[in-house]
């Protein structure tokens, strides 16, 4: 019987070495440690045995089982290696091969301008003042020396919801807002970026929506000179050092004196093209002091304070400063066209 079980784990050790699969090692195991196994039938046999041979014999059955286990187990763990390696092989990854590129968005062309702005005025100590785009008749005319009535509401076709309620047409309200908030004390140094709404017919250079951004300087000793200087340093950090700008008279209603401002031609430097009209200037945007009777309305007293006040449109900005030749396609949210900006 010993010579039978040295046998049986000779033969066992044989094919566990030869296996070369989970599930052939696993025929292994049971055809030598099963129930009915090679083993088994051998200690079936241990009851022929003398009272002496039995636990020598028991002994060694025992012997050849952990053995023949260990084998097994060992063998177990070498397969499942050899696995994984295979696995690894197969799936391994050529990083020799160019990347996949990841498609990234950017902000859009108007807020960037927007953005931009506000960091310049920023910088010089305005604070940007936001308001409801749904606006008072008070606050969107009459606080701002439009009452009801005047010629001048002409110049702003209304979304109205009541006859107490519009859709703002420009971001002044915002202005009023804030001089009221002051009750009569200055300073006052905001400027006011949003969205707006008139009742106009789109095409390449209106849109019954778009943005604005409005300026604000309501202080003791302020004069059109502090204007002119603000307003030079905006169109040459929008433009350029070498732009030049004039004032030209003008009217608003909410500003006395007004004026527009212009900015020397960038295609021609001033000599005449097509971009200009051939008059060598590019209208950019209005402003002027505001009108004694804002101020009254607002609770300051006209003759100590005076301040200043402007309006753009940062899609008229963008255009000019980009070649932007149609204001829809800022909203008709066409990436090929967006795209082109992100690195602006």
């Amino acid at each position: 019987m010993k010579e039978r079980l040295q046998s049986i784990k000779q033969e066992a050790i044989t094919e566990i070495e030869a296996a070369d699969t989970q599930k052939s090692l696993q025929d292994v195991r049971v055809q030598f440690l099963g129930k009915k196994g090679k083993i088994t039938e051998v200690l079936k046999g241990m009851g022929k045995l003398s009272k002496e041979e039995r636990p020598v014999i028991g002994q060694l059955a025992n012997e050849v089982r952990d053995e023949i286990t260990a084998s097994i187990e060992e063998k177990a763990d070498l397969l499942e290696k050899q696995a994984i390696e295979e696995q690894l092989k197969e799936e391994t990854i050529d990083v020799t091969l160019p990347g996949r590129p990841t498609h990234t968005g950017g902000p859009h062309i108007l807020m960037k301008t927007i953005r931009d702005i506000e960091d310049l005025f920023i910088g010089m100590g305005y604070e940007v003042a936001e308001g409801p785009e749904v606006e008072t008749d008070y606050y969107n005319f009459e606080a701002l020396n439009l009452p009801k009535g005047h010629p001048a509401r002409d110049m702003q076709d209304s979304f109205y919801i009541t006859e107490e309620l519009l859709m703002r047409t420009h971001t002044s309200p915002v202005q009023a807002r804030t001089l009221n908030a002051h009750e009569g004390r200055g300073p006052v140094k905001i400027i006011c970026p949003g969205k707006v709404y008139r009742r106009d017919t789109d095409d390449a250079t209106h849109s019954h929506q778009f943005t604005q951004i409005e300026g604000l300087y309501v202080d003791e000793h302020i004069t059109m000179s502090d204007l002119k200087g603000t307003l030079n340093v905006l169109a040459k950090h929008l433009f350029g050092e070498d732009r030049e700008i004039r004032l030209r008279p003008s009217f608003f209603p909410f500003t006395e004196p007004s004026v527009e401002m212009d900015i020397s031609c960038k295609v021609c430097n001033g000599d005449g093209c097509s971009v200009c009209k051939h008059t060598g200037w590019i209208e950019i945007l209005g402003a002027g002091l505001v009108h004694p009777n804002v101020l009254e309305m607002a609770g300051f007293d006209s003759k100590k304070y005076t301040g200043f006040a402007f309006g753009m449109g940062p899609e008229r900005i963008a255009m000019l400063k980009y070649g932007i030749e149609d204001i829809r396609h800022f909203y008709t949210n066409d990436v090929r066209f967006l795209k082109q900006f992100h690195q602006v």
